[in-house]
């Protein structure tokens, strides 16, 4: 198989990213929301740095379900931020929830944040 120069054969996790979800397309609105919101966190980070605490963010955000970050207030912002297994940044934590908040505004107005993401395209 022909992998992109990034794509460190040495790392299970990369290989494993590189060979089953990048590069293809997505249409599930959860999967689309968890990678918004893995994307927030990797700014100024490695993407491989996010790929070994991804379950940890999986669970920490309650599986990605739009609703319910959506909901998060000043508790579990607090949480959020002694939980050594995501990235603790309060900034990017609130960035999450305003983005699913955001999230359920377009999905309610389009049918689904698939619908207005692959809007943009041509294929869908």
């Amino acid at each position: 198989m022909t992998r992109c120069h990034w794509a460190d054969p040495n790392s299970k996790l990369y290989l494993a990213y590189h060979d089953h979800e990048w590069g293809r397309p997505e249409h599930d609105d959860r999967k689309l929301f968890e990678m918004l919101t893995l994307e927030g966190f990797q700014a100024g980070l490695s993407w491989l740095t996010i790929l070994k605490k991804r379950e940890a963010f999986r669970a920490a955000f309650d599986h990605f379900q739009t609703e319910v970050v959506a909901g998060y207030g000043p508790q579990k912002v607090e949480v959020l931020m002694g939980d050594a297994g995501i990235v603790r940044n309060r900034r990017k934590i609130q960035a999450a929830i305003g983005n699913a908040r955001v999230f359920l505004a377009i999905q309610r107005e389009f049918g689904s944040f698939d619908r207005y993401l692959w809007g943009f395209t041509v294929a869908r």
